[in-house]
């Protein structure tokens, strides 16, 4: 695994949207052999979105021949909800650049067999190749996707119930009603994650401080299911300093130097 330590929230947005479109162009993706992307939704990737778009604007990539995967979505709320992962994703990042819409692959969560939208998924996931970057957040209780404590670390795309503590960190999305907050979701699942070619996790905050020392410093577990990253043969984590808040000593030098080039 390798961690990357940047001073704020800004600054390792903008790493992780370099990483993201070096690897995109290195890849000189055509439309018969795409890059496949994977997508998360939430407040940590909001940064990264804006630096692709604004690569995007400035002529430095496209994404023309991109092909996206996104992690989740509510089970039961309709795509134009604005609290909706589809409307999250067109109205922050697709709607900016140059993907065509034939290219984006969002679960539905309004299907008429859930199971079988879950099963197509993975289906259409492996028909294209497999995933070359998932990118990823995480959860202050070190959760991946809405893959939550208990889940499998071998889990595929299926149904999951929220947790509480996710229906209450949510519901601020939805005017503090915790009523309104879907209880369940579409979801990859951390074994889905795991078999793409690379994975960056963005981390940031002080509030995830307790999660990323888990996931990087910790034992594996299917009680911080982020944790499976270690295992990942190319993983990324990519944090700010205040979500290094609980690391050790030990582990926040470790990383620093091995990035200086001094291990």
């Amino acid at each position: 695994m390798r961690v990357i330590i940047e001073p704020n929230y800004e600054s390792m947005s903008k790493w992780a949207a370099n990483y993201v479109a070096n690897r995109i162009k290195e890849a000189t993706p055509t439309p018969e052999k795409p890059f496949k992307l994977g997508c998360p939704t939430g407040s940590s990737p909001l940064g990264l979105y804006k630096e692709l778009v604004k690569k995007y604007e400035a002529g430095e990539i496209s994404f023309q021949n991109v092909i996206t995967f996104n992690m989740d979505e509510y089970v039961h709320l309709p795509e134009d909800h604005p609290e909706s992962y589809h409307s999250f994703m067109w109205n922050n990042f697709f709607s900016h650049i140059d993907i065509k819409k034939e290219n984006v692959h969002i679960l539905n969560g309004n299907a008429e067999d859930l199971i079988k939208e879950c099963e197509e998924y993975e289906a259409a996931i492996e028909a294209a190749g497999g995933i070359d970057l998932f990118m990823g957040g995480v959860g202050p209780d070190g959760h991946l996707a809405f893959n939550e404590l208990g889940s499998s670390l071998a889990s595929k795309t299926r149904i999951k119930t929220l947790t509480t503590d996710t229906i209450i960190a949510n519901s601020r999305f939805f005017g503090g009603d915790l009523s309104l907050v879907p209880t369940q979701a579409l979801t990859v699942g951390i074994g889905t994650v795991m078999a793409a070619k690379e994975v960056l996790l963005v981390c940031n905050g002080h509030h995830k401080a307790r999660a990323l020392r888990h996931i990087i410093d910790g034992s594996i577990s299917h009680k911080w299911t982020a944790s499976a990253l270690q295992m990942h043969p190319h993983s990324i984590v990519v944090c700010d300093e205040a979500a290094c808040d609980e690391l050790s000593l030990a582990t926040y030098k470790y990383y620093l130097d091995k990035e200086r080039g001094n291990l």
